[in-house]
């Protein structure tokens, strides 16, 4: 039987380059779809989840984050004396619990792999969530954790979730070779990082959610630097592959790269859209722009 998921972990210690110079004193991850920072937004898909304890692998600059995740007196003090109830519920509802967040830093820029080892000891021994927090996946049912999550009941392992890109986009991204599956979930068989066109064993990416054993854990303890000089998950994931299954879920929904200023850009239009209270509004000013 499988040990239950109920940790997650978030990698926000990236310096967000392709956003300057806005994230020259903000961190990216709390750039905003609509009214939501994006951390918000991946922290909400894990809470529907059932995830209990978050943690963030953070750098410098970053405390922002943290005060994100915190009570702020004075602020609500203000709401309360003005009968803002709504915007009270809204933070309240927002709020993880006491003692449910961990932050523990990253001091130096190695690689995703390198932040993942960051969390070893708030992880421990057991399995855990790893979410990308510049990944947003819009769904219309069970989010795309949860949807993993159902995945790894059933079949335990290792989960990854993937998405079909154009031939001509894989070189862009990890990308999973697979085994006979029912369409929807595959057993993978290998992996390989940013492949040479011609040479991809699928066009099924990685996404930037998975579920991953503590073993990895050790084998990322060798610090061995993979593309780029760095620390890669992937290739972690690829040395654990030989000795525990991983399966790939082609979840339902759809993906926003917020790491880009098109998707980013994009987010905003989708999530504004999905919004009852906006989207009327919001495609008539879309009309008179366009």
């Amino acid at each position: 039987m499988a040990h239950r998921v109920r940790k997650a972990v978030f990698p926000v210690a990236g310096l967000g380059t392709r956003f300057l110079p806005a994230t020259k004193a903000m961190p990216k991850e709390m750039l905003t779809v609509v009214d939501r920072p994006l951390i918000q937004h991946v922290v909400d898909e894990a809470k529907e989840a059932g995830i209990e304890h978050f943690i963030f692998v953070t750098g410098r600059n970053k405390g922002v984050i943290e005060d994100h995740f915190d009570r702020q007196f004075e602020l609500e003090q203000v709401l309360a004396a003005r009968g803002k109830t709504t915007e009270l519920k809204l933070l309240d509802e927002d709020l993880p619990g006491p003692g449910s967040t961990s932050f523990t830093r990253q001091q130096e820029p190695l690689g995703l792999g390198h932040a993942v080892w960051c969390a070893r000891e708030l992880v421990g021994n057991e399995p855990f969530a790893l979410l990308l927090p510049d990944v947003l996946v819009q769904t219309k049912g069970k989010g795309c954790l949860a949807q993993m999550l159902d995945v790894y009941a059933e079949h335990g392992g290792n989960i990854i979730a993937v998405e079909p890109v154009p031939q001509d986009q894989v070189k862009l991204y990890g990308v999973v070779s697979i085994g006979k599956g029912d369409g929807r979930v595959f057993p993978v068989d290998g992996m390989v990082e940013k492949p040479k066109p011609g040479t991809e064993p699928s066009n099924l990416t990685i996404l930037g959610r998975y579920i991953l054993q503590p073993e990895i854990f050790d084998i990322l303890s060798a610090q061995e630097k993979g593309a780029g000089g760095e620390i890669q998950i992937t290739d972690a994931m690829i040395a654990l592959l030989q000795r525990q299954p991983f399966y790939a879920l082609k979840y339902e929904g759809k993906t926003f790269d917020c790491g880009s200023k098109i998707g980013f850009l994009t987010a905003n239009v989708a999530y504004a859209l999905a919004r009852p209270d906006l989207a009327d509004a919001f495609k008539e000013e879309i009309r008179k722009l366009i």
